[in-house]
């Protein structure tokens, strides 16, 4: 059972954020498993069943799940060999996986988020998105109002700086002028992370985002 994360996993990932070097994480590789990768493995298996309930054909297991530690350096500036925060995605099983509807939970030394988005929306989505918001279609309006109504999540992601469409209201450009798009709830480090209470906490919210989730899906099949 998830039992909750430490401040022993805050104070791991604050060390490796100062001591971004080989020698320390292997000093400290027993602190990296028992205070973080457990924990997230014990979150994945605790989250499955639910996530399953939302989509069969999201990958559960925590291999699958789980981001590496390790960094990919070959074509990056940063050459620190190892990340700072890890997450958990649940995703389907696709070839390219970045350009669907993903849930995630992330850790940081100083903050923690969860949500649902995407890595990488792909511009036809985009076009179908605004096609819909132009033409006042009842499935965006239904899940623009589950939106609207909830307070946890805000919809954040990279905007175009020129107004497409300025005959639209402030609340439906924060859809329409977006380049990425994703939902997300962000939390300083508090008492519930380190509580089982997380798990329930991530399932309301998930539970909130499944109609959203869902309209990604059948929007990206329009």
């Amino acid at each position: 059972m998830f039992k909750g994360f430490s401040m022993e996993t805050i104070n791991y990932l604050n060390g490796l954020k100062e001591n971004n070097n080989k020698q320390w994480f292997e000093a400290n590789r027993d602190k990296y498993k028992e205070f973080l990768a457990e924990p997230m493995q014990e979150l994945v298996l605790n989250l499955s069943p639910f996530m399953l309930s939302i989509d069969p054909l999201f990958e559960v297991s925590p291999k699958k799940a789980i981001s590496r530690i390790n960094r990919d350096i070959r074509f990056s500036n940063d050459k620190s060999p190892y990340r700072t925060n890890m997450w958990i995605a649940f995703k389907r099983m696709y070839q390219d996986w970045k350009a669907e509807p993903t849930y995630f939970f992330e850790i940081f030394p100083d903050y923690y988020r969860y949500g649902m988005g995407f890595y990488s929306i792909p511009k036809e989505t985009l076009y179908k998105l605004r096609s819909m918001i132009d033409e006042g279609k009842k499935e965006f309006i239904k899940i623009h109002s589950i939106y609207k109504k909830q307070e946890l999540f805000a919809l954040e992601g990279e905007k175009y700086k020129r107004i497409i469409n300025p005959d639209l209201p402030d609340d439906l450009n924060e859809w329409y002028q977006r380049k990425d798009l994703y939902f997300v709830c962000n939390r300083k480090i508090d008492e519930r992370l380190f509580s089982p209470d997380l798990v329930g906490d991530l399932i309301e919210g998930f539970e909130t985002l499944a109609p959203i989730y869902n309209f990604f899906l059948g929007l990206r099949d329009r």
